[in-house]
């Protein structure tokens, strides 16, 4: 498999995201803006934190580029970011495809010694067998 070395600057996206998704809040907060925008309000009422500790999630996901912010009248909903979760995926993807490859690779071998296995067990029940022994 063929791997490209990906920019600092996409490392750096990388570990941010990796880092902000390793809080399983922080995942259940992207998991709910999946379903569209929300208020800080809106987020925070599954959870039994403080707004402002849900606030502090928040700047992480948006810090990370998971999500952003923006006015609306009174009200800031969060949106979630598209791009920062492609990387990732895209990243873990090239992962996979090396994983689904090898193991691939595997169960060719495995099929061809089952293959001989099976051949070597037919040809020796198949030949006759020579008892020895002292039967002059």
């Amino acid at each position: 498999m063929e791997r490209r070395t990906p920019s600092t600057a996409t490392v750096d996206r990388l570990d941010a995201a990796f880092a902000a998704l390793a809080d399983p809040t922080r995942r259940a907060i992207i998991a709910r803006l999946a379903g569209g925008d929300a208020s800080v309000t809106e987020l925070a009422e599954p959870f039994a934190m403080t707004q402002p500790a849900v606030s502090k999630h928040l700047k992480v996901l948006e810090r990370a580029g998971l999500i952003s912010r923006r006015r609306d009248a009174q009200r800031r909903p969060c949106r979630l970011e598209g791009r920062a979760l492609r990387e990732a995926t895209e990243w873990l993807d090239g992962y996979r495809r090396f994983w689904s490859e090898s193991f691939g690779r595997l169960d060719g071998l495995l099929d061809e010694l089952q293959a001989a296995t099976t051949t070597t067990d037919r040809t020796d029940t198949d030949r006759p067998h020579t008892e020895t022994g002292d039967d002059r």
